[in-house]
């Protein structure tokens, strides 16, 4: 197997895709995630002008709102990968 492969890493490293257990992480701990994105924006905040703080919220709004809309699925606590 390819040492450069997304699975060769999840399969030793986890055992799952990352993806799943990101997920697991969110949902057990929504509350967490959304205090370390919070303090991530204030602390990051003063080094950005205005047009680039426009576009990270931006796009990171559309990115959140794609996958809910298109690539949500039913959340399966611990998921494996196929």
């Amino acid at each position: 197997m390819n040492i450069f492969s997304y699975k060769w890493w999840w399969s030793r490293i986890g055992g799952r895709p990352w993806t799943f257990m990101m997920r697991d992480f969110y949902h057990k701990f929504e509350y967490l995630v959304i205090i370390l994105c919070f303090t991530m924006g204030y602390f990051i905040h003063p080094y950005l002008t205005f047009r680039e703080f426009c576009l990270i919220t931006g796009v990171g709004t559309a990115c959140f709102l794609l996958g809910h809309l298109f690539w949500g699925k039913k959340w399966i606590e611990g998921q494996q990968g196929g």
